[in-house]
């Protein structure tokens, strides 16, 4: 199956078949002819993109809604709850030469709270590396999502931090969009780029930009964020705070606008391909790309989405016990009274909120029987629901168990916990 769906995995690049790179600060210009470059820092924009100097939001004055931070003991994998291994090689639609596996050798944390994505070059000449991707666990829609990385350096190494649409593959690329927040190419150690693919604006033609070092500095020296401020119909990219630029429906030549749904993240370090081209000489392996985080702050304003009612299959609500709001409230089933404990938002970020606080499993626990409450929100993984298209069940990614009353009873007073998710009504929730 993974050989199978090779051909329709996404080639990345602002380009695949792009065979302007080595042009691309003059193609830039011409994009963006209508704007005024800034002195500090440097940066260009194309494809129309309006400038963003004073665009971007504070995440440090936005409310964090998830984050893995990578800490953990050196030398252990990632954390499953959050993180897929995609493997193989043949290519990945851009002729690279890796192979991606799920080996520490490639893919580990250090100990010292970063995630470490190896590219090895072997015996025999041929490279490995890692690929990882959140997909069906971790999807936000909006808000600042940013990822402090330590980026690595040589001729043909290509490491990204993306995103593609939620639905793929189902929805095919690039009709299924993809937002890449970070790409270098080991030949351009001073630039970043920021790019979106969609239908009509894919692969050698994408909406894209990119930005350069202040100090002509080369981005593996050090730490860096790498972020998108992201709300319906705008994307706005940023380099240490900085804002580059922002991209909006108007961008897109009257094509589809396809970035307002829920996306999943991927981090990889690939090595050669058609846009960066290939190791030579000059590169030496293994060559690591650091990763301190990768967060999701609320910049919407409380997480957007939609708010009202949470309803059973019976008609009963969901409602917080006594409309109280201290940590650790449970969670039930209550007879419709309209009161604010059974006001529930559901957010665009991936929680359920109510009075101020959000939906929760006890503990960030994941075995079946583990009662939901009211806790502050805190970004963590048991704070994460997913409805679940055709069942209408309420899932939590981390655990992947479904939101149930104890007993399989909808009662007034019964109390929440996560089950096994097994399709039946008792796990049937209307949302709002």
């Amino acid at each position: 199956m993974r050989r199978a769906l090779r051909s329709s995995i996404p080639s990345r690049s602002p380009g695949a078949s792009r065979t302007l790179v080595t042009a691309v600060a003059a193609v830039t210009l011409v994009l963006s002819a209508s704007l005024v470059a800034s002195a500090a820092p440097p940066k260009v924009s194309d494809a129309g993109a309006e400038p963003a100097e004073a665009q971007g939001t504070s995440a440090a004055a936005a409310a964090l809604t998830w984050s893995d931070e990578f800490n953990g003991a050196a030398g252990s994998a990632p954390n499953a709850a959050n993180w897929n291994h995609e493997t193989g090689a043949g290519g990945w639609g851009n002729n690279e030469l890796q192979n991606y596996v799920n080996s520490r050798q490639n893919s580990a944390l250090d100990g010292n709270g970063n995630l470490v994505i190896t590219a090895r070059q072997d015996g025999s000449g041929g490279y490995t590396s890692a690929r990882l991707t959140t997909k069906g666990k971790v999807q936000p829609q909006y808000g600042r999502l940013e990822a402090r990385i330590k980026i690595p350096r040589g001729q043909g190494i290509w490491p990204a931090f993306w995103m593609l649409g939620g639905q793929f593959p189902g929805t095919p690329w690039p009709n299924s969009g993809e937002i890449d927040i970070m790409e270098n190419i080991g030949r351009e150690p001073h630039l970043v780029h920021g790019t979106l693919h969609g239908p009509g604006y894919s692969g050698g033609n994408p909406i894209t930009g990119q930005y350069m070092h202040p100090q002509g500095w080369s981005f593996a020296d050090d730490f860096h964020t790498f972020a998108v401020d992201w709300s319906p119909n705008s994307i706005t990219w940023l380099v240490d705070g900085n804002a580059y630029q922002t991209f909006t429906p108007a961008n897109t030549g009257g094509n589809p606008w396809v970035f307002n749904q829920p996306f999943f993240f991927i981090l990889n370090v690939a090595v050669g391909g058609n846009w960066p081209g290939y190791p030579d000489g000059s590169t030496q392996f293994p060559q690591q790309m650091l990763v301190d985080y990768v967060r999701v702050y609320d910049s919407q304003g409380g997480g957007g989405g939609r708010t009202g009612t949470i309803r059973a299959s019976n008609g009963i609500c969901l409602d917080v016990a006594g409309a109280a709001t201290a940590n650790g409230t449970p969670i039930q089933l209550a007879n419709c009274n309209g009161n604010a404990a059974q006001q529930w938002t559901v957010g665009t970020d991936g929680t359920v909120r109510a009075l101020g606080k959000c939906l929760d499993v006890a503990g960030g626990a994941t075995a079946a029987g583990t009662a939901v409450q009211l806790w502050d929100c805190n970004g963590t993984g048991a704070q994460q629901w997913a409805s679940t298209s055709g069942t209408l069940a309420l899932r939590n990614p981390q655990s992947g168990r479904c939101l149930q009353p104890v007993g399989r009873v909808q009662n007034d007073g019964t109390r929440t916990q996560i089950a096994d998710c097994d399709g039946s009504t008792v796990q049937r929730w209307t949302l709002p």
